[in-house]
């Protein structure tokens, strides 16, 4: 049976875009949020807020926020940071520093997270974790080329996920990449179709659904799945 809220969720990357309209539509419906942010001061404190900060491409963060959550326990971890390289992913132009760096924060640092954190989600009761990546990812639909260093990062994501679900399932923790849609963030732009609120909700149903079916899955925010 589906355990009943207030649940604990942790988000990263919550001081803007997807992941602050998750944070606030979390606490919306009645559920505590750790709020992870690179800048403590980025993200006003709320009642049943708890506000972290942490780098998480910094290995000696992550530990601080393992140590920081204790002996406490977590329902749900959304790896939602990331980053948008402006340069560098154009053939010819290629900057492999910041590919290295886009593959640092967008793929390395979710599994980072998920490691340090796996025991406060073994004391938790729904035992998730969601990793936010992106349609660019899909191999299958990738038809214009070109953005390698996000395309890439949230691919490796994409396995990572899957070897997570695999690992963990025998624990009963379930483990899934969302695709968020191209949504008006700074990241996505004013151009992007989808508004904020609507993949927050939508990435939010994902998540409320996420079980042994669906495990290891690209789950989309509009329901059904990305290819991979």
């Amino acid at each position: 049976m589906e355990a009943t809220s207030p649940q604990r969720w942790l988000v990263t990357g919550a001081n803007r875009g997807i992941g602050r309209e998750l944070v606030r539509q979390l606490e919306a419906r009645g559920d505590a949020v750790v709020a992870v942010v690179r800048n403590p001061d980025s993200l006003a404190a709320a009642p049943g807020r708890e506000v972290i900060a942490c780098d998480v491409a910094d290995p000696a963060a992550v530990a601080r926020l393992a140590a920081t959550i204790g002996g406490g326990a977590l329902d749900v971890v959304v790896n939602n940071a990331g980053v948008w390289p402006d340069d560098g992913q154009a053939l010819g132009g290629l900057d492999f520093d910041e590919l290295a760096r886009c593959v640092a924060i967008n793929a390395l640092a979710p599994l980072r997270i998920a490691e340090a954190l796996l025991p406060a989600l073994r004391r938790g009761r729904l035992k998730k974790l969601a990793h936010l990546s992106s349609g660019m990812a899909s191999i299958a639909d990738n038809t214009s080329g070109g953005w390698y260093g996000y395309r890439m990062a949230k691919a490796a994501l994409n396995m990572a996920s899957r070897s997570l679900a695999r690992d963990l399932a025998g624990e009963g923790i379930w483990s899934a990449v969302i695709d968020p849609g191209w949504v008006q963030t700074d990241m996505g732009g004013r151009a992007a179709p989808t508004p904020v609120a609507d993949s927050a909700r939508g990435v939010l149903a994902q998540i409320d659904r996420l079980d042994a079916r669906t495990s290891g899955g690209f789950l989309h925010w509009q329901g059904g799945t990305t290819p991979w």
